[in-house]
């Protein structure tokens, strides 16, 4: 479980820091702090609903 969530976690912010480079290297796009906090906020809530049901 633990291991699981581990590795949710890296990809994840692995996920938000490809977001943050595509938004800075494009800024057309959009800001790249508001970008990067919505993916990480869209993640938080995947591995939420993830540990959530696997506790039962």
């Amino acid at each position: 479980m633990s291991t699981l969530v581990l590795l949710l976690s890296l990809v994840g912010l692995m996920l938000v820091g490809a977001l943050a480079y595509v938004v800075h290297r494009h800024p057309a796009l959009s800001q790249p702090l508001t970008v990067a906090l919505a993916g990480a906020g869209v993640f938080a809530a995947v591995i939420t609903v993830i540990v959530t049901v696997s506790g039962r």
